[in-house]
């Protein structure tokens, strides 16, 4: 065999001469098609089987009794998968400049809807008052100026000249909330990433980032109920886009809100997973598919207070979505005996406010909020972004030096790891119990073992085979595999994990040829989310440095985490080295991101002899404690992490495993010095006692020199 091996070796060296070397495998199978969306295709298996779960339930009911059910269910799910609110506080508001115009006058106002937490507001309202006054709520979209934008201001100053007040406020992360900025105060995010980046540090923690919008809301409407001039049995609220969302948000969890108008957002998760994808992260509700909870269900919770769904044929939020969302709660206001509570209004446009809506929205509110008048659209002489600042320097940072989603959360965060800490020195079983938080925090399932694997062909270099694979994933998908020898046979197999990619792992002189030449068989696959199984989808709008947090988010709404299929395919791969003819012992080496993924891998399944982490982060709390952490490593964690367990419990319950760390980072993607690591790491160090099996090192320069010495 070994003759024959090496007689093969010299062959193949000689042919290898003449060809350029092809790392990749899926490419030969035509059939496959692309599968470099294959992570976010496998995850919304799971949303849809989530979604038709809901179907089948709301498909069967009939009656008003039938429907009640429903609606305190879902009321119950709102309330779980928004979370808890704080307890209110004084709001403090503060007026900071009046504007007066022909017929109205513009309020510039602040309150804290949080303690320290700052929301700017402008309130319109008409200066021929002789009763208290309809008022609406107006939340603005996704943009930089926030309210400021030309055509929200012509939805609010045409519903102030039509005698309604309207109170248009700031989200976080827009306008003079924005948290992310240059020397010039300009946004350096964005909008959407403003919501996003700090919002996913939010799903870290266990916090919906929507909790703070509704909050805000929440507050705003306890606001309006300070003044003499509202009448609070008429109050609206309404929103396009991302106000849109919040508008459907506040209305559904404020029973004060008699009518709202949602525009351009509500559609079904059905049509939006099959289109853009998840949105930005105060778009997302964590577990909310899992647990039975579709956007239909903000309408319905509602019922029979009035509702108009305004709607464009297309708008980026699938309009088909939208009629199947009016038809579903349709059936809910019809056994309530109010069926023309619901309204929908439908115009031939992309994702934007057009004439013929703006006119429903103004008539179904003077219907509604009993406030007669004309519904036309009229033509507006906007105010000057400037002169709505309520703050001087249109920035509440540098003019109050508030509370961001950031600050929040790290003071929520201080409070989840006071608490883990004290249930470690009270619970002996702590790190016993952490494969099963893990299997239910990512939403592992044991994967069935298929024994599907095509060998795709080898090829050759001077000193050792690659052999291709195709492995059978935990869906419909199939892993890429590279195996490397040197045909030595010496029973030792290393599982090789690269968050650059197999090409790149098993590349002339890497680290799997070069141990491959120590008479290892290596074997490097494309986890999904890599290499050729890459995260392809480019859908939503959370994609910050090239990481597609959508796909994660996608996680976040049915709880199943990237992070769980990886750690799936690792048992699958580790069943397939058992069939291998070398097979002895199993070593597994992860590099960058995949360390998190191994690590979990091995606390969840204990098939690996010893393992090595390459430049593994030092810790998930770590990601929610830099301000500005790096989203790649968020793709290797599950959410509500945070105070259940770290990547150093997971370390610390693999007591007495072999484990080498080499040149952990902190979410900065910076090497840590070791006196760093010793903190961050001290409970793992008492687990492992007296042994030298946890083995650290540094800022080494030689990487694959470390690890020579710890794997031999």
């Amino acid at each position: 065999m070994k003759r024959t091996f090496s007689i093969l070796l010299m062959v193949g060296a000689f042919l290898s001469l003449s060809a350029q070397e092809d790392l990749s495998v899926n490419s030969y199978w035509a059939y496959n098609g692309n599968m470099t969306n294959a992570l976010y295709e496998h995850i919304l298996q799971y949303a849809f089987n989530q979604i038709d779960a809901r179907l089948t339930k709301v498909d069967g009911l009939k009656s008003a009794s039938d429907w009640a059910v429903r609606q305190t269910e879902a009321r119950k799910i709102l309330s779980e998968i928004v979370g808890e609110f704080p307890a209110r506080t004084p709001l403090n508001p503060v007026t900071t400049g009046v504007i007066k115009k022909d017929g109205f006058v513009v309020e510039k106002i602040y309150f804290e809807s949080r303690p320290g937490f700052y929301v700017t507001t402008a309130l319109f309202r008409p200066t021929a008052q002789n009763a208290k006054l309809p008022a609406i709520i107006y939340v603005c979209g996704h943009s930089s100026d926030g309210y400021r934008n030309a055509a929200y201001q012509q939805v609010i100053l045409n519903l102030v000249k039509k005698g309604f007040i309207v109170l248009a406020m700031d989200p976080v992360g827009q306008g003079e909330r924005i948290q992310y900025f240059d020397a010039n105060g300009k946004s350096i995010m964005g909008a959407t990433h403003e919501h996003s980046y700090p919002g996913t540090q939010s799903f870290l923690s266990g916090y919906t980032p929507a909790n703070y919008f509704i909050w805000d809301g929440i507050r705003a409407v306890d606001y309006l109920l300070t003044r003499k001039e509202v009448d609070p049995a008429r109050i609206g609220i309404t929103g396009r886009s991302g106000g849109g969302t919040q508008t459907a948000y506040i209305a559904a969890m404020d029973e004060r809100i008699l009518a709202s108008v949602p525009e351009n957002y509500i559609t079904t998760f059905d049509k939006l997973l099959r289109s853009k994808g998840p949105q930005d992260a105060e778009q997302l509700f964590m577990y909310s598919l899992k647990k039975g909870f579709d956007l239909s269900d903000l309408i319905e919770v509602r019922a029979p207070k009035p509702t108009l769904m305004s709607t464009t044929t297309m708008d980026i939020f699938s309009i088909q979505g939208a009629r199947d969302v009016f038809r579903e709660a349709r059936k809910m206001y019809c056994a309530f005996g109010e069926a023309e509570n619901l309204m929908m209004v439908e115009d031939d446009a992309g994702h934007a406010s057009t004439k013929k809506n703006r006119e429903a929205t103004y008539a179904f509110f003077q219907k509604f909020l009993n406030h007669p008048g004309n519904a036309e659209d009229e033509t507006v002489e906007l105010l000057d972004e400037k002169d709505l600042w309520a703050t001087p320097t249109g920035r509440v940072q540098s003019s109050l030096k508030g509370e961001t989603l950031f600050s929040l959360n790290e003071k929520h965060t201080d409070e989840l790891l006071k608490k883990m800490q004290l249930e470690k020195q009270e619970n002996p079983d702590f790190y016993r119990g952490i494969a099963q938080k893990a299997k239910t925090l990512t939403g592992y399932c044991e994967p069935t073992l298929s024994k599907d694997v095509i060998f795709s062909g080898r090829l050759w270099r001077d000193d050792c085979a690659i052999e291709k694979y195709l492995v059978k994933g935990a869906g419909n998908y199939y892993i890429p595999v590279l195996r490397l020898s040197s045909g030595a046979r010496t029973g030792k197999v290393v599982l090789l994990l690269d968050d650059q990619g197999k090409a790149s792992a098993a590349a002339k002189g890497g680290i799997a040829e070069k141990l491959a030449q120590k008479g290892y068989d290596v074997v490097v696959p494309d986890l999904n989310g890599f290499g050729e199984l890459g995260a392809g989808f480019k859908g939503g709008d959370a994609r910050i440095r090239d990481v597609p947090l959508n796909v994660w988010y996608a996680g976040v709404l049915t709880n199943k985490f990237p992070l769980a299929v990886r750690v799936e395919e690792i048992k699958i791969l580790v069943d397939f080295i058992h069939d291998l003819d070398a097979f002895g012992t199993l070593t597994g080496i992860a590099c960058g991101t995949l360390t998190s993924d191994l690590l979990h891998a091995v606390v969840i399944n204990r098939a690996f002899h010893q393992i090595a982490l390459i430049n593994p982060l030092i810790s998930y709390q770590s990601i929610v404690q830099e301000r500005n952490y790096h989203p790649k490593f968020v793709m290797s964690a599950p959410s509500a992490v945070i105070g259940q367990y770290d990547l150093p419990d997971l370390v610390a319950a693999l007591s007495p495993l072999k484990i080498c760390m080499v040149n952990p980072v902190n979410a900065l993607d910076q090497q840590v010095d070791g006196s760093l690591f010793e903190q961050v790491y001290s409970d793992a160090r008492k687990k492992y006692g007296s042994s030298r099996n946890l083995t650290v090192g540094c800022n080494e320069q030689d990487v694959f020199s470390k690890l020579s010495q710890w794997i031999d």
